[in-house]
């Protein structure tokens, strides 16, 4: 892309913080770029428990993952964001005027009056397990490492791996739709919630899941990339195979800042400080809100986020308009474009 695309707010991250601050933004007049490294929008939500019900968003008793971020969408769509998917943000570099140039791992690149960083930990990918063939299965869907939608297993023979919370949940869910249900783990103990645990010992004794303990995973079996089976084995070296249509390995996620972190930004722990009063950092114009947001008595919730999103916009539209003067209305006075 060699056009250079110019906007108000250059926001990193589509997880629902980053949703919610386009919204934020077009409140105040201002236009907005999203940025992510994942192939579609919802970052954590979407990539991590689609279907798993969350609980603490005002105004909804329950609500899954998937759904919060098509609502996030919804209300963050008449204000027309242009979105950048599949990409990294590898360069920042500030302008004259106070405005920053972005450039992405695609080629893409951005001139914005400030930048929003609500990338939730920073750019995260799955731990694969070091199994040889594994890119061709990866291409053809025979080995995924997330769930976004039940449906999309239905019928098939699914092997799960990993001790986790993700694990168990997928374990207790799946067996409603797929054909079979294998969970494999190297020890007989899950780290998990006690309840969870108490389903899934429910579940193995009625025959919906089978516990594959002491197991590891060994190997994968198939042709032309579509999987047939998944070779485990003990530590002493017993093997045996699974027969499987899907390998869904839960061996959690690494998470990196990447660029982020040469940006000259106060780090700490891996998260940007800033001023929980208005968002900003330590650099004029850059301004951060979620989870990758530290600042003395945080709490690391999706509504804490939004609220620190809807400060950081009021900042950058001060740090963009300094002359300007913004008389704030509730969204009840002002209404939003198409609004009836």
């Amino acid at each position: 892309m060699s056009d250079i695309l110019t906007t108000d707010i250059a926001v990193i991250g589509a997880g629902p913080v980053g949703l919610f601050t386009v919204f934020e933004a077009g409140m105040l007049g201002m236009k907005s770029v999203v940025i992510d490294a994942l192939d579609g929008i919802g970052g954590q939500c979407s990539a991590l428990y689609p279907e798993k019900p969350i609980y603490d968003i005002p105004a909804h008793p329950s609500i899954d993952g998937q759904t919060l971020v098509e609502q996030l969408e919804a209300q963050a769509a008449p204000f027309a964001p242009y979105y950048l998917l599949e990409q990294q943000v590898t360069h920042l570099e500030p302008q004259s005027g106070g405005r920053f140039l972005l450039r992405t791992s695609t080629g893409a690149r951005v001139d914005a009056g400030a930048v929003i960083i609500a990338a939730g930990c920073g750019a995260f990918g799955p731990n694969r397990p070091p199994l040889d063939g594994l890119p061709a299965y990866e291409a053809t869907k025979g080995v995924q490492y997330m769930v976004r939608r039940r449906e999309d297993f239905r019928g098939k023979r699914v092997v799960i791996a990993g001790g986790g919370d993700s694990a168990v949940d997928w374990a207790l869910s799946l067996p409603e739709v797929a054909a079979s249900v294998s969970l494999v783990h190297r020890r007989p103990k899950f780290r998990a919630a006690p309840e969870s645990l108490r389903q899934l010992d429910e579940m193995a004794k009625a025959g919906k899941v089978d516990l594959v303990v002491p197991y590891q995973l060994d190997g994968l079996e198939g042709a032309d990339g579509t999987l047939s089976g998944v070779v485990v084995s003990t530590l002493d070296g017993q093997k045996k195979v699974l027969p499987a249509d899907v390998l869904l390995p839960f061996y959690g996620l690494a998470m990196t800042l990447g660029p982020i972190a040469d940006w000259g930004l106060g780090l700490e722990d891996s998260r940007i400080g800033i001023d929980q009063a208005t968002g900003a950092t330590n650099v004029p114009g850059i301004f951060a809100a979620g989870d990758i947001a530290v600042y003395p008595h945080k709490l690391k919730l999706i509504l804490s986020g939004f609220a620190e999103a809807a400060s950081a916009c009021h900042s950058a539209h001060a740090h963009i308009h300094p002359d300007k003067v913004v008389h704030f209305e509730y969204s009840t006075t002002k209404g939003v474009p198409g609004a009836a």
